[in-house]
């Protein structure tokens, strides 16, 4: 008598086929234990219900715009890395260096001849907001 499987014996054949069971008659999930199980996508329209912590909602910080966020996001990504303090000068050679775009690259250039301490602080110089802090 030939079995599914010459790899293993009749033990792991048999329970190959029990775990895909499920999978194989399209009824069901092939995971024996609930907390396998994936979590239902929303649909379209329907709205995740989450609840966040005070001060810790998603969305813009207090004393900026999503312009601003945006904004210094971009920065960010393209002068990460960046040892703090720099100056215009380095600022600008790791942009272009990182391939920048051209936005990123006309902002680096309007900064204040200065050292830099942080990527808040650029923004700052640049007139980006700045998130408040609550503390």
């Amino acid at each position: 008598m030939e079995r599914g499987s010459d790899k293993h014996g009749p033990r792991l054949d048999d329970e190959q086929k029990h775990e895909t069971e499920g999978l194989v008659r399209g009824g069901g999930t092939t995971h024996a234990e609930e907390w396998k199980e994936p979590e239902a996508m929303p649909a379209p329209g329907e709205e995740s219900l989450h609840s966040y912590p005070p001060g810790h909602e998603p969305g813009v910080p207090e004393g900026m715009t999503q312009r601003d966020v945006d904004v210094r996001s971009d920065l960010a990504k393209w002068l990460s890395d960046t040892h703090w303090p720099s100056s215009k000068r380095e600022l600008l050679a790791r942009a272009q260096r990182e391939g920048a775009p051209d936005p990123i690259i006309d902002m680096v250039e309007s900064l204040p001849e200065r050292d830099y301490t942080n990527m808040a602080d650029v923004a700052k110089a640049l007139g980006i907001g700045v998130e408040k802090r609550r503390w």
